[in-house]
């Protein structure tokens, strides 16, 4: 199932006044960890699926990548990703993330921020990604965390008083399709485990560098009503994969 949330009028209305929405990377509460393990990214092909409004896109080609493609399935992203970029080294298609094809070994890094939990099939995709990357090339994505995504509620257990309780987890180990809210109600997304995420790579040919479960930091701790709870459980999960 292909899903299009964001060409959806009152969904990309919501979306686009979030923070990381309208201030970019450093108000998205996990982009402080995930540059951290990206690759050097001077003179790389890079892909972004899942580009969104391509603030991705334009850091690769800040940190000097030699080409860049973001890929994403919305029209009305990709509008934006458009009016914000003016660089002729970036590129951006309109197609679902299950629908790429590229060359083989096009890549030197693939990347995907808060995306693949939207496909249904995640090892399809390790073995696209695999094939278009070069020899020694890095996948590096994010995803919601399966603590997350076990329950359809994705929410927090209150008192009466609504005070958060706990995070309740349930049905983690039934893989498969959530119908959830964000932003607006029938949201679609897929839960699969730590395991599936990590066995998935490995079984296509991947060697796995690095798993991080990142906390926000300090200063977003600080400064950000009810970021404290980000401690309780973990929010994001993220995968560095390299190409053998």
């Amino acid at each position: 199932m292909k899903q299009n949330k964001y060409d959806d009028m009152q969904f990309f209305s919501a979306y686009e006044k979030m923070p990381r929405s309208v201030q970019g990377l450093d108000a998205a509460g996990e982009w402080h960890v995930l540059k951290t393990l990206l690759p050097d990214l001077k003179n790389k092909h890079v892909l972004d699926l899942g580009c969104g409004f391509g603030w991705h896109c334009r850091y690769a080609r800040a940190q000097q990548a030699k080409s860049v493609i973001g890929v994403d399935i919305s029209e009305k992203m990709l509008e934006k990703a458009q009016e914000k970029t003016d660089d002729p080294f970036i590129s951006y298609l309109q197609i679902p993330i299950e629908d790429i094809q590229f060359s083989a070994s096009q890549f030197d890094v693939v990347l995907s921020s808060l995306a693949i939990h939207y496909l249904q099939n995640f090892e399809a995709l390790c073995k696209k990604v695999y094939t278009y990357l070069k020899p020694g090339g890095s996948f590096v994505f994010s995803v919601e965390h399966p603590i997350f995504t076990s329950r359809h509620e994705q929410d927090w257990y209150n008192d009466e008083q609504g005070n958060r309780l706990h995070w309740p987890v349930d049905h983690y180990q039934t893989e498969g399709m959530r119908e959830t809210t964000f932003l607006t109600e029938n949201v679609i997304k897929y839960h699969r485990t730590l395991s599936t995420y990590m066995n998935d790579l490995i079984q296509v040919g991947f060697t796995i560098r690095a798993v991080k479960e990142p906390m926000p930091s300090e200063e977003m701790i600080q400064t950000i009503p009810g970021m404290q709870d980000e401690l309780r459980r973990p929010m994001f999960l993220m995968i560095v994969a390299e190409k053998k």
